[in-house]
Formats: structure tokens, C-alpha cells, sequence
């Protein structure tokens, strides 16, 4: 069960890395200093689907500086290894998904523009460009497909030979059956089409590789952003076909990762490759166009979903019928993010008695798709809160109370979805109620008013979201107390931002009764942390918070052994408060730091026990108002009512909700990765074409959280970084729809660009 109260959690403390990082004390992969090191420039196709007829490298391994020109027939020859995904799905025919080989270096064909079709290395960067320059591929342009349902067509350009029909897995859950009687007994039906655009991740710090060599021992060192270095360890290592003991990661500082930096990248791959081919250290630094061009994408869904209404408003069933688009290879961990993610969500917060999903995986000619914040849930919950607008239109009934109809009651957790999932705890009437307060919707009339008089329309949008936190439990936290009164506390989840070493601190200082200052907390390295599953699925408070908690009471039990000893008094005569054990009844006592200045550091270790899996809730009211001449929207509030469990620091917590809210309006509004359609080349291939949220496009975010603790791990805590990311595009369109007064049935397609509001406005 979890801690009702624990002293520390709860406070506004602010972030302890913020004075180094402030001042100049960062230090990303790009800072490391490695003189001498080799510098790479990647040759990078200009073709969607071109097939490789041969390389012409003589002239660029003649050119000035010039150490070696790498080509796919070299990858091949050398033995180097697939690029896996690490999860599963399976399909109707009870098989894995296909999964085409995937090499570092395409050997034969180009199958998405950017792909890496050779490797130049040299002793300074303007060198490697100048050799790449004198690299000459024979390319053979086949036609491309870059639309998944285009994908599946007969006749579509075959992307990979052990893809049939560009088809990687024909994919089901739910109860058909159940799903179908449901719809055939209902009064209404309400129905959307979506074709979710494909959001980039757009970091501050584009990736980046240093290979270190050692000649001591021939090891290399990989530096590099990541968000979890033993991921990276143990799948390169299987690449390269090296014991893992030859190949230390070492992460740093990371300026945002939201996903994309998960996976292992042909980039990391090959600068280790020429690192330990040339035995000398090998750097490399991604252009913001490589970024565009070759990181995983995301969302990039077709889908029709279905709501089934009683005639008492009582939602009946739900289903989806889908594309999901994974692009070129199957990433590494993006065949559960279009399915399991949507079905995590699909019933939303609503007490839906049966839901299905037919969902196609297919393959196609552009980047690869993976896990970017929301990770399949946002262009979920899209169609599924449409789908309960359209529906309250439909009836005549109030978008919020219709909501509230519907919800699960507060009585029925932990819940069990049509689709297999158990939602731990909730309370969403009290969520609506608390929001509707925040976004004065009883004011709404007026502020309607005043728009009209201006010319403009005022709308407003519901959303209730949900998330269910996932990601590795492979965890081992350590907690080290130090004679010299520090506290070093060693992680495998990594930080890219998010406050770690704050919130980590927090945590062992809430547990230990000490100053958070007193605590630093290392991460990022496999030589000094045992195992880590790294950093994803908004579970990185639940894994290792929890399991510093758990160390943190080992540090205990071994210190009151130690006190015991130097006390002269039994252990059970010993109370342990605010740093210190002291003999009940009296006041002679001694603090952690003292027994360890007499008895050397005390050490305690706890492997993560509890459950990786929580669901934190919200609903967030967006208001809008809209130049129906110009198409413009303007988001005058954003309010949201969020369940996070218990919070630990409510700074951060704000932090996360700001970004993650400013990250789904992005998504609604400005962002679209496309792809042209017949050359199969990015259109957005630079922020010049790619449209972020800046500063006058977000509001003040106003939120108010009303908790209930997660029962499922030892703090209480539901993971928040991408709670906000969901529910924010549903909010953003229902407020646009509502502002327009359209209420059809209807097809979704985000961006809500300008010139797609004035159409709406105008038809």
C-alpha cells in the first residue's frame, strides 16, 4: 500500500541541476573533448526506394584526411547484425510481426530518403564532407509508397520482399461479437475518419556519437544522448557481435529526448564499428536536416473509429477498424505503440461494456516510426473524444454532463476495460468538477458575446484522457551514505530533462530525513550502474523512485545496526527521525553520518518490486477563439484537471504538464512530417517547413490536480509526462469544432493549419 504521508514529498522544491546548467555547466556529448578524434559524415539517399547497383569510393579514400569510406557491402561482408525490435506483437494468424532485416548501412536497396547508404570518416569534419563529395552510388529509382493505406493496395511499389503486400501484421483485440451485438442494438451511432499527421521530435540537442577507443584492453566508450544506456549496451553489442564487457555507454546531460531517443541508431552502431575497425576514437554530430530526415517519426495512423449510444445516452461499444504506417523497418518498440497503446485508451475514461480493434501494420517508404510523447495514445483519444462530441450533438445533450453519464464510477476500481487492461483508482466526476471551476464555464456565455461582437467565433472543447505508464522495471537503485556527508544515489532511468536529480533527491531525502542537497544522483553510465531499463512510458518516478525508497530503508536497517553498536542499545530501542537514531526515551542519538564516519559508508541496494503500471487521468477544458476570414485560432485558456497520484514536487510537476500540453497543441495546430506523395520526399525537411509551437501560440496553463494514490507501487505515484500530450489535440479540436459549429460525422485531419479552418469556417 502506499505512504500516506511522506515528509519531503509534496514540497515545491526547485531543481537542484537548474545553478550548474545555468552557468555553463552543462556537459552534452558534444562538450566531451576528444582530441584527435576522427570526425564522420554520412552519405544519406536522395531516393524514397532506390535500388543500389554499386559504390565508387576510390576517389573519396584518395581525398586529403580521408581514413576510410564505409559502404553497405562492407557492413555486410564485416557480419554486422540486425537492428531488432525488443517487443512483439502478434497477428490473426498467431504469428510475429515480419520484421525485414534491418542493417546499418542499406546494402542493396535505399528504402526511405535519408537512409545511410555510406560512411565517410576523416581527420576533421570539413575533410569527411569534402571525401563524401567524391562518393559515387549507383542508384536505381524504383517507385515508392509513403501512405500506409496506399501501402496495402494491389500493385503498391514492394518495399521489402519478406513484407507481402507491404504487410507486416493484420492485427486484432477486443471481442468482435460482443462489439458487433452492441452496435446492432443501438439508437445511435456516431463515426470519424482520422488521418493523424506525423509529428517530429524537434530536441534541442540533435543526437550525437563519440566511440572512445581503448587500446589497453580494445574497448571502446560510447558517449551519446540516450534515454538508457544499458538498452544501447546490450543491443550494439549484439550488432557489432561483441561481448557487452567490450563496449562501456556512458549518457551525460540530454537536451530532450520525449522517445525518439530510445532506440539504438544506425549513427551510434557505425561510429562504434569504425572505432574499433580504425582503433581510434570517432566522433559525430547530427545536423538538424538528419534529424528530419533519419529519427524515428511518429503517430501517422488511418483510422475509422465507431461509437455505439444507447437512447439513454449510455455508450455501448467501440471500435476501430486502422492503418498503422511504421515506415521503412520496424523500430524498437514500435509495434506495440499503434496497438497496445490505442487499446490501453480506447474506452477512454468511459464505462464502455465492449470494444474491438482490426488494426493492419504496414510497411513503407519513409522514416521508421516509434514512440514519441503519447506513444499512440493522442491520435487515440482524438477519435475517441470526437466521436463523444458528435455523440452529445447527436442527443442533445450537454459535451460535459454526457461525459459524466458515462464514467466510470469511482466505486468500480480497480476497473477491467473490454480490452484487458486494469485501471488502478480514479475519481472523474470530481476531475469534471474541478475543471469546469479552473475554466469558469458558467462565464462562457459573455466571453461568447464579446467574441461575436468582434467578429469572431469562441469555442469550447472537452477531453478526458488517460495514460497507462509502461517501460522496463530492470532496475537496480543504490544509495551510498558518505563519511564527508553526502549522499550519492546511482540510477539506470536516465533524465533528458525532466528533473531527476531533483525529484530522485526528494524521494531519498523525504526517506532519509536529510537535506535533497546532500544528494547526487549518477545515471547514465553502464560501468556504474548494475542494469536499467532506461527512461520511457512516464514510468521513471514509479521505477526508480520507488526503488530508492526501497534502498533507502536497507540504509536504514544497516545503519541501525551500526547506532545499535555505538549506542550500546538494542536495535528495537532505537527510533530512526529526521537523519538520526535515537535511544527511546532519551536523548542521546547519533546521526547517519556520524555512524558513517565510524563505521565507513553505509551502502543499501533495492532491485525494482513494485508495479511498472499506473493510469493518471485528466480532463482539460480548451477554449478558442477563431478568425473565420483568416482561419487563425487563438487558444484563450487551457485549463485541465489532472490525477497523478501522489505528487512529488509539484514544480515539476507543472513543468511536465506546461511542456506536454505545449507539445499536443503543436500537434493540433502546426505540426505535419509529410511526405510528398508521389517522389516520396519530405516536405519538412527544416524548421523552415516543420511549424512548432512558439510562444504566442500556448497560453497560461491553468491546472488543479484531485489524486488518488496509485495502488500499485510503494509511493503512490501515476506517471504524468505524457498525460497532458493526450488529452491536449482532443480539447484543441473539439474547441475549433464547437467554435464552427460543426457537428457531422466527420473526418479528422490535424494540423488545424489556417487555410483547413477557413475551408471548415467556409463551406
Amino acid at each position: 500500500m502506499p505512504y500516506d504521508t511522506l515528509p519531503g514529498l509534496g514540497q515545491p522544491l526547485r531543481r537542484l541541476e537548474d545553478p550548474r546548467l545555468l552557468t555553463g555547466g552543462g556537459r552534452y556529448t558534444l562538450n566531451v573533448a576528444a582530441p584527435g578524434a576522427l570526425h564522420v559524415v554520412f552519405m544519406r539517399s536522395p531516393h524514397a526506394h532506390a535500388r543500389i547497383n554499386g559504390a565508387d569510393t576510390t576517389a573519396a579514400k584518395a581525398s586529403p584526411g580521408v581514413r576510410a569510406v564505409i559502404t553497405g557491402a562492407d557492413i555486410a561482408a564485416a557480419g554486422l547484425g540486425h537492428n531488432p525490435a525488443v517487443v512483439e506483437i502478434k497477428g490473426v494468424d498467431g504469428k510475429r510481426h515480419i520484421e525485414p532485416t534491418r542493417l546499418p548501412i542499406a546494402p542493396d536497396k535505399a528504402r526511405h530518403v535519408g537512409e545511410i547508404v555510406a560512411m565517410v570518416v576523416a581527420d576533421t569534419l570539413e575533410q569527411a564532407r569534402d571525401g563524401a563529395e567524391l562518393v559515387e552510388i549507383d542508384y536505381e529509382p524504383l517507385a515508392a509508397v509513403v501512405a500506409g493505406d496506399d501501402a496495402l493496395k494491389p500493385g503498391a511499389p514492394v518495399v521489402h520482399d519478406e513484407a507481402p503486400g507491404n504487410l507486416l501484421c493484420d492485427w486484432r483485440r477486443g471481442e468482435e461479437a460482443a462489439t458487433n451485438a452492441a452496435f446492432a442494438k443501438a439508437a445511435h451511432v456516431v463515426r470519424v475518419e482520422q488521418r493523424a499527421n506525423r509529428i517530429l521530435a524537434s530536441y534541442l540537442e540533435t543526437r550525437a556519437a563519440l566511440a572512445r577507443y581503448d587500446s589497453g584492453n580494445d574497448t571502446i566508450t560510447l558517449v551519446t544522448p540516450s534515454q538508457g544506456v544499458h538498452v544501447l549496451q546490450r543491443m550494439i553489442a549484439g550488432i557489432l557481435k561483441i561481448p557487452r564487457d567490450r563496449l562501456r555507454v556512458v549518457t551525460h546531460d540530454v537536451g530532450g529526448g520525449f522517445g525518439p531517443k530510445l532506440p539504438p541508431y544506425p549513427e551510434q552502431i557505425l561510429v562504434s564499428f569504425a572505432a574499433l575497425h580504425l582503433k581510434r576514437d570517432v566522433r559525430w554530430m547530427q545536423e538538424r536536416g538528419e534529424h528530419h530526415l533519419a529519427d524515428t517519426h511518429a503517430r501517422d495512423l488511418i483510422a475509422t473509429a465507431e461509437l455505439a449510444v444507447g437512447a439513454d445516452g449510455k455508450f455501448l461499444a467501440i471500435r476501430v477498424d486502422a492503418v498503422a504506417n511504421f515506415g521503412a523497418y520496424v523500430s524498437t518498440v514500435n509495434p506495440t505503440i499503434p496497438t497496445g497503446g490505442m487499446a490501453k485508451v480506447l474506452t477512454g475514461l468511459y464505462d464502455i461494456p465492449a470494444a474491438y480493434i482490426a488494426m493492419k501494420c504496414a510497411v513503407s517508404n519513409t522514416a521508421p516510426v516509434d514512440a514519441f510523447r503519447g506513444a499512440g495514445k493522442p491520435e487515440t483519444l482524438v477519435m475517441v473524444e470526437r466521436l463523444v462530441d458528435l455523440a452529445a450533438h447527436r442527443l442533445g445533450r450537454d459535451p460535459a454532463e454526457l461525459r459524466r453519464l458515462n464514467f466510470i464510477a469511482s466505486d468500480k476500481f480497480p476497473y477491467r476495460t473490454p480490452l484487458g487492461f486494469t485501471y488502478d483508482s480514479g475519481d472523474y466526476a470530481a476531475l469534471l468538477d474541478a475543471v469546469n471551476k479552473k475554466a469558469d464555464i458558467t462565464g462562457l456565455l459573455a466571453r461568447r458575446r464579446a467574441s461575436e461582437a468582434r467578429g469572431r467565433r469562441r469555442g469550447v472543447g472537452y477531453a478526458a484522457h488517460i495514460h497507462g505508464t509502461g517501460g522496463w522495471g530492470d532496475e537496480t537503485s543504490i544509495i551510498t551514505v558518505n563519511a564527508d556527508g553526502s549522499i550519492e544515489a546511482i540510477t539506470g532511468t536516465q533524465s533528458q530533462g525532466q528533473g531527476h536529480a531533483t525529484v530522485y533527491a526528494q524521494v531519498i531525502a523525504a526517506a532519509l530525513g536529510v537535506a535533497p542537497d546532500r544528494i547526487r544522483v549518477v545515471q547514465g553510465d553502464t560501468l556504474k550502474a548494475p542494469r536499467g531499463g532506461g527512461t520511457g512510458g512516464s514510468s521513471s518516478t514509479i521505477i526508480s523512485g520507488a526503488t530508492m525508497k526501497r534502498a533507502a530503508d536497507v540504509v536504514i536497517e544497516k545503519a541501525r545496526e551500526q547506532a545499535s553498536d555505538l549506542l550500546e542499545a538494542a536495535p528495537a530501542d532505537l527510533e530512526y527521525a529526521e537523519g538520526a537514531f535515537t535511544i527511546v526515551g532519551t536523548d542521546k542519538r547519533i546521526g547517519l553520518f556520524e555512524i558513517a564516519q565510524h563505521k565507513g559508508a553505509i551502502e543499501g541496494r533495492a532491485d525494482f518490486a513494485d508495479k511498472i503500471e499506473s493510469w493518471p487521468t485528466g480532463i482539460s477544458i480548451c477554449e478558442v477563439e477563431v478568425d473565420p476570414e483568416s482561419g487563425r485560432v487563438v487558444i484563450e485558456r487551457f485549463s485541465s484537471a489532472v490525477d497523478v497520484g501522489t505528487v512529488v514536487n509539484p514544480l515539476l510537476l507543472d513543468g511536465q504538464l506546461h511542456g506536454g500540453y505545449a507539445a499536443g497543441i503543436g500537434g493540433a495546430l502546426l505540426e505535419d512530417a509529410a511526405y510528398d506523395r508521389e517522389s516520396g520526399q519530405l516536405l519538412a525537411g527544416s524548421l523552415m517547413d516543420y511549424a512548432l509551437p512558439r510562444a504566442d501560440d500556448v497560453p497560461a496553463f491553468e491546472q488543479v490536480t484531485v489524486s488518488t494514490p496509485a495502488p500499485f507501487n510503494i509511493l503512490g505515484i501515476k506517471g504524468v509526462g505524457e498525460l497532458p500530450t493526450n488529452g491536449a489535440p482532443a480539447a484543441v479540436l473539439n474547441a475549433v469544432m464547437d467554435a464552427l459549429g460543426t457537428h457531422a460525422d466527420e473526418r479528422i485531419e490535424l494540423p488545424l493549419t489556417p487555410e483547413r479552418v477557413w475551408r471548415l469556417a467556409n463551406r
